[in-house]
């Protein structure tokens, strides 16, 4: 599985030699660590997941000495990899231009909100394709877009706020329990995937 997750850092080097450069200069400006941190991490394990659905892919992957479980856990551990190379970027870049360590309620919020993401994403992707994903998300952001415009104006002030709070809750019942929410979601959508991938017929 070692050279599974391997590959797919080795396919990915690109992308990571443009995102992660921009990410460590987003540093030096006054953006917001956690948005453009989750953005990156999703962005690149959705490449990551997308270059592998090519059916030519899926042959030469099955042809393989990995079962199908490998495969999904590949990809899974994967996205782990890629999200701890965007927070390390993020930590790296706000030591160099702040002299100061990144918060760890950031980054574990950052972790969670990826690893939710996933949880859902990848099932999904794994019963119909990542192409749709993107169908879904596009309509859920217009159905937002509505709701914001018609109906909760302040939204985003909500949201903005909500975090605030919860980044400033000193509870470490709190954040235990929701890191073993998120862990748990998480084992779950991976034996879902599994269940989902051994079914695929090639």
């Amino acid at each position: 599985m070692l050279n599974l997750i391997r590959k797919d850092i080795v396919l990915q080097k690109n992308t990571l030699l443009i995102l992660l450069p921009l990410l460590f200069l987003d540093s030096f400006l006054d953006g917001s660590r956690i948005y453009v941190g989750i953005l990156f991490s999703i962005a690149i394990v959705m490449q990551s997941f997308a270059t592998d659905e090519k059916p030519s892919v899926h042959y030469l992957m099955n042809s393989l000495p990995y079962t199908r479980k490998e495969i999904v856990s590949s990809k899974y551990a994967g996205a782990c990899v890629f999200s701890f190379l965007v927070m390390l970027t993020i930590l790296i870049g706000n030591l160099v231009v702040t002299k100061e360590l990144v918060p760890w309620e950031q980054l574990l919020f950052i972790a969670g909100v990826v690893a939710v993401f996933i949880s859902l994403a990848f099932p999904f992707s794994y019963l119909f394709k990542s192409q749709y994903l993107m169908i879904a998300s596009i309509v859920l952001f217009v159905l937002y877009m509505i709701v914001v415009s018609k109906f909760i104006p302040d939204l985003n002030d909500r949201i903005r706020e909500a975090v605030r709070t919860l980044l400033s809750l000193d509870h470490s019942l709190l954040y235990g329990g929701a890191v073993l929410s998120v862990i748990l979601l998480y084992i779950f959508s991976w034996m879902l995937s599994v269940r989902i991938y051994s079914r695929k017929v090639f």
